[in-house]
C-alpha cells in the first residue's frame, strides 16, 4: 500500500525532498560562513530571503527535469544537469537580490557556499543511493566465477556494470584484457587491466579463471578468430557480447552469450534498401524452392517482413518444410503459405502450381550441393541442378514470373566438380533464356552458409562430441563463408537490382582456412586442439579446390551500387547450341551413363584439374 502510494505520487515526494536539501544548504551555508555561530541579524536575514531562493530554485529545478530524474539511476549527464540548474538558481537568485526593493547587505560569500552545498547535497543523494545500488568495488569481494572481460570499453563496462547490479549473477569480475597500452594496469571502476591478448593464457592460469568474456562488438572476424586463438586453455567457458549492428538495430542487448560459428566471421552490417526491396515484393506471389534448407527458409523468414500476399513453400523434403510451416503459425499467422511437397524435376507439378498460384517472383534454392557426393552420382546432379532448373527457368517464362533468382555457387566459378559444373550450366540457361523473355531472371553467386546443413560446421561439432578427431581435407584449404542471414539479405538486395540475365556476386570478405576455424570450434567446445581433439587431414576429395573463386578467368566484375554486390559479365555464347548440349545432358542422366555424361559437361563448361586449383 505505501509502495504503491509512493509510486503514484513519486514527483511529489522527490520536490519535497530537493525542498528539504535546498532548506538545508541554505541553512548550512550561513552556518559555514559564520563558523556555526550566526548573529541574530543574519539569522533574520536568512529568513526573510528563504521564500524568495527555494521559490527560485523549485521553479528552475524542475525546468531542468531534476524532479524527473530517477534517483537510483544517476549518470555524468544527469551530473551536468545538476550543475547547470544550480549555476542558474543560483545567478537568478542573486539578481533578485541585488535588484530588489530595499534590498539589505548580504555576505557574498553565500552565494558560493550556498551552491556548492546544494550541488553535493542534490547530487550526492543520488550517487549515494547509485553506490549502495551498484554495491561499491570497495566493499568485499564478491564470490562467484571468476570472469576476465577482453575489451576494456564501453561494451566491457556495460557487461561490469551489468554484473554488479545483478546479485544473482554469481560472477566475479578479476579483470580486463586489452592491447591498448595506455590502459594496461589502470584501474577501470576498480578492475585492473592486467595485459593483453597475448597474456591471456598466463593470467587465466594466474588468478584461476572460469570464464572469458570478449566484449568487442565492432571487432572483425580476423580478431575475434585471433582472441579465441590465445584462449585454448581446457575448462574454461568461452561467451561473446553480440556484434555492434545486432545491438543497434535492437535486436539483442549487450548480453554474453556462447559464443556462435558466425561470430567468427565478423562481419559488418549488411545495409540494403528496404524500400526497393519491397517494391518487388509487397503483396505478390513468392515461390520458394528449396523452402526448407537453409538458405529457403531464411529467405522465406526475411520475405515475409516485406508483406507478400502469400508464400509457396516447394521442397522434396516433406519434414523440413512441415516443421518450416509450424514456425510460420506459430510467428506470422496471418500469412498465406501455401505447401507443395514436390520435385523439381516434376514437370506435371511444377505446370499444376504455376497454374493455380501463379507466382510473380521466385527464389530458386534447390540444389544438390554436396560436392564428393555428386563425384559419384553425377546423374542427380544433372537431374537436379541442370533439368530441375531448366524446368523452373522455363515455366517462370511461360507463367509471366516478374522476377527469377537463381541461387548459384563459388564452386560454379572455373569449376572442377560435377556440382560446380551443373551450377554453372543452370546459370548459362538462366542466362539464355534471359535474352527471349519478359521475365527478369537473375543468379546470385556465393560461398558456404557458416553452420548450415552441409557445411563443415556440424560435421565438426558432432566430430568433436565423440572425441575427435576433427577431419580436415588439407591443412592450406581456404573457404569464402557467409552467415545465413547476410547471404539473404544481399539476395533479397540482387533481386531489386537486376535487370535481367546479370550473375550477382557477393562480397564475402577474405577466405577463412578451414584448419583454423575446426581449431576455433575445438576452443569454443573448451577443449585444446591437438591436445584433447586431434585434427586429421585427409587429403582433397574428388571434385574439391584448395581454394574457391568468385569470377571466371574471362569475367569482369562490374559494380553496383550497392557495395557488397558486383555483377559478373561472363563472355557470350550460343544459346541454341547450349540447349541442345542440355538435351543430350538429360538423356545421359536418364540412362544413368556416368563417362559420357562427364565428357558431355566438358563440352559445355571444362573442369579444371585439382592441381590447377
Amino acid at each position: 500500500m505505501i509502495y504503491q502510494l509512493v509510486v503514484r505520487y513519486r514527483n511529489f515526494f522527490v520536490m519535497i525532498l530537493h525542498f528539504i536539501l535546498i532548506l538545508l544548504a541554505y541553512l548550512g551555508a550561513f552556518y559555514v560562513r559564520f563558523d556555526l555561530k550566526v548573529p541574530v541579524h543574519y539569522l533574520l536575514l536568512m529568513l526573510k530571503t528563504m521564500p524568495a531562493l527555494i521559490g527560485i530554485k523549485i521553479v528552475i529545478f524542475y525546468y531542468f527535469g531534476l524532479f524527473h530524474m530517477s534517483i537510483r539511476f544517476v549518470s555524468i549527464f544527469d551530473l551536468w544537469r545538476i550543475i547547470k540548474a544550480n549555476i542558474v538558481a543560483t545567478v537568478c537568485f542573486i539578481i533578485v537580490m541585488v535588484f530588489a526593493p530595499g534590498s539589505l547587505p548580504f555576505p557574498r560569500s553565500i552565494f558560493i557556499l550556498d551552491w556548492v552545498l546544494c550541488m553535493s547535497f542534490v547530487g550526492g543523494i543520488r550517487f549515494i543511493s547509485r553506490l549502495f545500488r551498484e554495491r561499491s568495488p570497495f566493499s568485499i569481494r564478491p564470490s562467484g566465477r571468476k570472469t576476465l572481460i577482453v575489451g576494456a570499453g564501453e561494451a566491457g563496462l556495460m557487461i561490469l556494470k551489468e554484473y554488479r547490479n545483478n546479485p544473482n549473477a554469481n560472477v566475479d569480475i578479476v579483470g580486463f584484457i586489452d592491447d591498448d597500452r595506455i590502459k594496461k594496469n589502470l584501474m577501470i571502476h576498480g578492475v585492473k587491466v592486467l595485459g593483453s591478448r597475448e597474456h591471456i593464457s598466463e593470467i587465466v592460469k594466474k588468478y584461476h579463471i572460469e570464464e572469458i568474456i570478449i566484449a568487442i562488438p565492432s571487432a572483425s572476424g580476423e580478431v575475434i578468430r585471433d582472441i579465441i586463438s590465445y584462449c585454448q586453455i581446457p575448462d574454461v567457458k568461452i561467451k561473446i557480447v553480440p556484434t555492434l549492428h545486432k545491438i543497434l538495430s535492437g535486436d539483442l542487448e549487450i548480453k554474453p552469450r556462447e559464443v556462435r560459428p558466425e561470430d567468427l566471421l565478423g562481419r559488418e552490417v549488411v545495409h540494403i534498401d528496404e524500400k526497393e526491396i519491397r517494391e518487388y515484393l509487397k503483396n505478390k506471389r513468392i515461390l520458394v524452392t528449396g523452402a526448407g534448407g537453409s538458405i529457403g527458409s531464411e529467405i522465406c523468414r526475411q520475405v515475409v517482413k516485406y508483406n507478400p500476399e502469400s508464400i509457396i513453400l516447394y521442397d522434396h523434403n516433406e519434414n523440413d518444410v512441415y516443421f518450416l510451416e509450424v514456425e510460420f503459425k506459430n510467428k506470422h499467422p496471418h500469412v498465406q503459405l501455401k505447401i507443395i511437397v514436390g520435385d523439381i524435376k516434376d514437370v506435371g507439378l511444377l505446370k499444376h502450381v504455376f497454374s493455380k498460384y501463379k507466382p510473380q517472383v521466385i527464389f530458386h534454392a534447390a540444389a544438390h550441393k554436396h560436392v564428393p557426393l555428386m563425384e559419384e552420382v553425377p546423374s542427380a546432379a544433372v537431374k537436379n541442378n541442370i533439368i530441375g532448373s531448366r524446368n523452373l527457368i522455363y515455366a517462370a517464362n511461360h507463367y509471366n514470373v516478374e522476377r527469377f533468382v537463381l541461387i548459384s555457387t563459388d564452386k560454379a566459378v572455373n569449376p572442377t566438380s560435377i556440382m560446380g559444373a551443373t551450377k554453372r550450366i543452370a546459370e548459362m540457361i538462366l542466362q539464355a533464356k534471359s535474352k527471349r523473355s519478359k521475365t527478369k531472371y537473375m543468379a546470385v553467386r556465393f560461398g558456404n552458409v557458416i553452420g548450415s546443413t552441409g557445411s563443415a560446421v556440424p560435421l565438426f561439432k558432432r566430430q568433436i562430441e565423440e572425441g575427435g578427431p576433427v577431419t580436415v581435407t588439407h591443412p592450406e584449404v581456404k573457404r569464402y563463408f557467409m552467415s545465413v542471414g547476410e547471404a539473404v539479405k544481399l539476395v533479397l538486395q540482387a533481386g531489386a537490382l537486376g535487370k535481367g540475365g546479370e550473375i550477382f556476386v557477393l562480397d564475402m570478405g577474405e577466405q577463412i582456412k578451414i584448419v583454423d576455424l575446426a581449431k576455433n570450434l575445438i576452443t569454443l567446445c573448451g577443449f585444446v586442439p591437438d591436445k584433447d581433439i586431434s585434427i586429421k587431414f585427409i587429403g582433397l576429395r574428388p571434385g574439391e579446390k584448395l581454394f574457391e573463386e568468385l569470377l571466371l578467368h574471362h569475367e569482369k566484375d562490374k559494380a553496383t551500387r550497392h557495395d557488397r554486390i558486383y555483377i559478373a559479365q561472363a563472355n557470350d555464347f550460343d544459346s541454341n547450341s547450349l540447349l541442345q548440349k542440355v538435351k543430350k545432358l538429360e538423356a545421359l542422366a536418364n540412362h544413368m551413363e556416368d563417362y559420357k555424361l562427364i565428357e558431355a559437361i566438358q563440352e559445355i563448361t571444362p573442369l579444371r584439374s585439382l592441381n590447377g586449383a
